[in-house]
């Protein structure tokens, strides 16, 4: 049996930031934690081997400890089951919810899963398997309600080295409103970026002369280098006069988007909504006899295309999403597409001829 055993990480804190705002009524208004200090948020690497050049950091005071307990060696040799186990304290008492936000390696079989613990060593909260096992860097985000808890654990199958880092923020909330009459739509007080998680609709939905379909909500992966990508068929009963593609990637390099066919014309590079360049997510890449370097994100980015009406056809259309050569692997869920008809109430421009 391998021994349990701490296992020291470098601690450290990306930045002093103001607590994220969450849609509760269980939560402080934001103008009530203002009396107090803001406490800071905690960037936690947890990756087994250190660079030559990292620096240990101080966490913030919250963070009490941070262990290891590598898993039970099986008959093949292999670790069963790591477990990170990171004990914090509320830094005051208007502070019960904490952001969780994971980055590592989205491996098949290798998912991780957050677990958080009362004094008594009781579950208060499991998050179930996180990532889609696209076998990519990525990130996942849990929002864990602290009162009573002391630890979380990040258990993971193996020997944990697919865990990467923690990114931790304790949240306050304020009063929203929104329009009774539009879609709902949850709103994950992500840091850094300010979209929400796409959510695509099951059945096709109209509004206002816009009809909504998904084409499909499972992560297809692509990858330039073993020529997989993702292909999706569906049919129009009339021509539109515009329509917008609309979907999430992971791990895409932010400098070369996803290419987009249809019809078997290459209608051009999708366009990303990026977060703040401070988000841990990206991820600098170099090459050898190069001094430039390109930046992955490691995590899911918002992407669009404008679809010309004159590629579309009625009838049954054909659209390839594909990622450029040497742009590595990535994958792409929550893809649907918006067709905008003549809608009566419209505003519609003739603009005479010169």
């Amino acid at each position: 049996m391998l021994a349990r055993a701490a296992f020291a990480i470098f601690f450290g804190v990306v930045c002093r930031v103001s607590a994220q705002e969450a849609l509760t009524d269980a939560l402080p208004a934001t103008a009530d934690a203002i009396a107090q200090p803001v406490p800071s948020s905690a960037w936690l690497d947890l990756r087994q081997t250190m660079s030559r050049n990292s620096k240990t950091q101080d966490a913030p005071a919250w963070v009490e400890a941070l262990t290891l307990l590598p898993g039970e060696l099986t008959e093949g040799g292999m670790a069963s089951k790591s477990v990170f186990r990171i004990r914090v304290t509320q830094p005051g008492p208007d502070y019960q919810i904490l952001f969780f936000r994971l980055f590592f390696d989205d491996k098949p079989n290798q998912q991780p899963e957050l677990i958080a613990w009362d004094e008594s060593g009781s579950h208060i909260l499991r998050s179930g398997t996180l990532g889609a096992g696209m076998n990519l860097p990525s990130s996942d985000s849990v929002i864990i309600p602290m009162t009573g808890a002391s630890a979380i654990d990040i258990e993971v199958p193996g020997d944990g080295k697919t865990i990467r880092a923690a990114y931790l923020d304790w949240m306050t909330a304020s009063e929203v409103v929104h329009p009774a009459n539009a879609e709902h739509r949850d709103i994950i007080p992500e840091p850094f970026s300010s979209v929400p998680a796409l959510h695509p609709p099951p059945e096709d939905v109209e509004n206002f002369g816009t009809v909504t379909a998904t084409l499909a909500a499972e992560a297809i992966r692509i990858d330039a280098q073993s020529q997989q990508n993702a292909a999706f068929q569906f049919p129009i009963e009339a021509e539109p006069l515009t329509a917008l593609l609309t979907f999430e990637v992971a791990n895409p390099r932010i400098d070369a988007p996803p290419e987009v066919y249809l019809n078997g014309q290459d209608i051009g590079p999708v366009a990303f909504t990026l977060p703040d360049l401070a988000d841990p997510g990206y991820r600098g890449e170099s090459e050898p006899l190069t001094t430039e370097m390109h930046f992955n994100y490691t995590g899911w980015l918002r992407a669009q295309k404008l679809v010309p009406a004159t590629v579309l056809k009625v009838g049954t259309n054909d659209l390839v999403v594909a990622n450029g050569a040497g742009t590595g692997a990535s994958a792409i869920r929550a893809t649907q597409i918006q067709l905008k008809y003549i809608w009566d109430k419209s505003d519609y421009l003739l603009q005479a001829g010169h």
